[in-house]
């Protein structure tokens, strides 16, 4: 090279070798993507999808609101608005990414039957659905004796 010796020294020893630099910035990028995936991985798991979460908040709204009223067919529509938002509104409350559909449906216990069903197209990964007849037949509580509802949420991530 053109440069003098005590030049070429300087130059060599102002950097240090290539190799062992590389390998610490990709240890360094490492420990930061395994930081990185641990948190995702946490966090999928806190933004996913649980139907026993669907579930408790459906039941306490059910038990709160329709445990101690008798049917009153007048009522249902108010009843249905009421469950469909208070639902909506805790699903919206635990910051999940995913966009809520709630139905409620709420029929007189005479004795009628009622069949139901839901199809979906969609991630199963992902998504989920969680439908719930209240109240329970084999519950422990006392029940109400003279309505039925019916609650689906659909859960969509986005």
């Amino acid at each position: 090279s053109d440069l003098p010796e005590a030049s070429r020294e300087r130059s060599a020893s102002a950097h240090p070798p290539i190799g062992r630099l590389a390998v610490g910035r990709a240890n360094a990028w490492a420990g930061r993507r395994a930081a990185q995936m641990v948190d995702e991985l946490h966090s999928s798991e806190e933004s996913a999808w649980s139907g026993d979460d669907v579930e408790k908040i459906v039941l306490e709204t059910l038990d709160g609101y329709l445990k101690d009223l008798p049917y009153q067919e007048e009522m249902v529509p108010h009843w249905i608005n009421y469950i469909c938002e208070m639902v909506m509104a805790k699903l919206n409350h635990q910051k999940k990414p995913f966009k809520y559909v709630v139905t409620c449906m709420i029929m007189q216990r005479n004795g009628a039957g009622i069949h139901s069903a839901t199809s979906c197209y969609w991630d199963a990964g992902n998504d989920g659905v969680l439908t719930y007849v209240w109240p329970r037949e084999k519950s422990k509580d006392v029940t109400n004796k003279s309505m039925w509802c019916i609650v689906t949420v659909f859960g969509l991530e986005f």
